[in-house]
């Protein structure tokens, strides 16, 4: 659902005059990249897509990898929690683009989450 309405609500955002989102480093890119990837992983694992059954299960540890960079992205940045929906939402359209997308990205975050602890 999340897919769908990520372009409605940045437009929507948008017309209202809302600020701009920040910009990210680097890093901050890559984390916000990682967690929206898990997320939707997730949510195809718990759709039962075949095709995400080739992904280790994200549930557990992709949530507290997503809840831990959003935690830090408002930190650094001084963001609210709308702000970060906002990026997230982003983000999120960006790597449901196509189907490729995601499987170019989550190489990288697997690795990224390893690294992680968790």
């Amino acid at each position: 659902m999340l897919t769908f309405l990520a372009p409605l609500a940045l437009t929507l955002a948008q017309a209202a005059g809302a600020p701009a989102l920040p910009p990210l480093t680097l890093e901050q890119a890559s984390a916000l990249r990682c967690s929206v990837a898990f997320g939707l992983v997730a949510k195809g694992q718990n759709a039962g897509d075949a095709a995400m059954a080739g992904y280790p299960v994200m549930a557990k540890r992709g949530q507290e990898f997503f809840v831990r960079t959003a935690a830090k992205l408002m930190d650094e940045l001084g963001a609210d929690r709308d702000t970060i929906m906002a990026l997230v939402q982003r983000e999120s359209g960006e790597l449901s683009s196509s189907p490729e997308r995601l499987d170019q990205v989550m190489p990288p975050c697997l690795m990224m989450l390893d690294a992680s602890g968790l």
